[in-house]
């Protein structure tokens, strides 16, 4: 059997993969957005700006790595950003040696804010995860 026939005979099955991934994300997204916003007032591409920014461990992020490590478009995450900043969870400011760089910090709000929703984050990933 070539591989174009066999490719064909688990298109289906690949079909149906691919919409039980679907299903699942949205799902979660859903769950987490749901819960995230209802809870601390935040949604669910905020909540992960901040986590990344928490992870990355360092005391400024340059907005182009940010971009590169999440999954949200390049002007998804400048929307996410420009809403942190107006609500004082994360600072922008702009790189002295390259001005077109920007980098990204948190706050003591934004790091606070965060340890407060990771746990609701967690518990709904547990919910809607675990079987």
């Amino acid at each position: 059997m070539s591989d174009n026939s066999t490719r064909e005979l688990r298109g289906p099955e690949l079909v149906e993969q691919w919409r039980d991934l679907l299903s699942k994300h949205s799902t979660v997204s859903c769950a987490l957005e749901k819960s995230l916003q209802g809870t601390h007032g935040i949604g669910l591409s905020e909540f992960e700006t901040l986590d990344r920014l928490v992870d990355a461990k360092c005391g400024k992020y340059k907005m182009s790595d940010l971009a590169q490590d999440i999954y949200l478009s390049q002007s998804a995450l400048s929307r996410a950003v420009a809403r942190l900043e107006k609500d004082g969870l994360v600072e922008r400011s702009m790189c002295a040696d390259d001005r077109r760089s920007i980098f990204v910090a948190l706050t003591d709000a934004g790091r606070e804010l965060h340890t407060q929703a990771r746990d609701t984050h967690r518990e709904v990933l547990a919910d809607t995860l675990e079987p």
